[in-house]
């Protein structure tokens, strides 16, 4: 079968048709290919926050187990008042009932301002500020033991975290004397305050 010219408009419509009907698969294959492309962006997404979410869901659980295991200790560390302000009135009231008991011939302290305390090498406290009160004990003693007894007493029945730095021992000059030793140890009262506490 030949075409013609004098067939041409007869194919005219058929021709226009034919290719409205090509710009139109075209139109509709680029918007599908657009909205398959949306759609992958979409599902990326939403598979980023689902990630996410996981992601927030396993630290939240984390954070809960944390907060159990360590609520024992923080809820000793109050009790103890190591958590707060400073304790120094206690602290001194359990020195002297110390004295009192009579576990070294003479108990005689001072304690210094507190100040910041930032160990070497440094620790993340969070949110807590780290501070310490640095004492020197001066006592005079029968025997070696009984600075050890005081030690442990001051551990046993005071409030707080007292850490020994060290102590030196000397003679009292002569052993007719009634204390024949001298102690002078040097450590600090630790305290820790939350820093949004007023």
């Amino acid at each position: 079968m030949k075409l013609s010219k004098a067939d041409l408009p007869e194919l005219k419509w058929s021709l226009l048709a034919f290719l409205l009907s090509l710009v139109l698969a075209g139109a509709l294959i680029s918007a599908s290919e657009g909205y398959l492309a949306q759609s992958l962006k979409d599902r990326q997404a939403a598979q980023k926050q689902l990630t996410d979410a996981r992601t927030q869901l396993i630290a939240a659980q984390s954070d809960q187990e944390n907060m159990s295991s360590y609520a024992m200790e923080y809820n000793a560390l109050q009790a103890q008042k190591v958590i707060g302000n400073e304790q120094r009135l206690d602290w001194i009231e359990g020195l002297e009932k110390l004295r009192l008991q009579g576990t070294v011939l003479d108990l005689k302290y001072t304690i210094a301002p507190q100040q910041a305390f930032v160990p070497k090498p440094p620790l993340d406290s969070g949110n807590f500020q780290l501070s310490r009160s640095s004492m020197t004990l001066h006592l005079d003693l029968l025997h070696e033991e009984q600075l050890l007894h005081l030690l442990n007493n001051m551990q046993q029945q005071m409030s707080g975290w007292f850490m020994l730095d060290g102590c030196t021992l000397s003679r009292n000059g002569t052993a007719d004397e009634l204390a024949p030793l001298k102690a002078e140890c040097t450590g600090g009262w630790f305290t820790m305050k939350n820093k949004g506490a007023p």
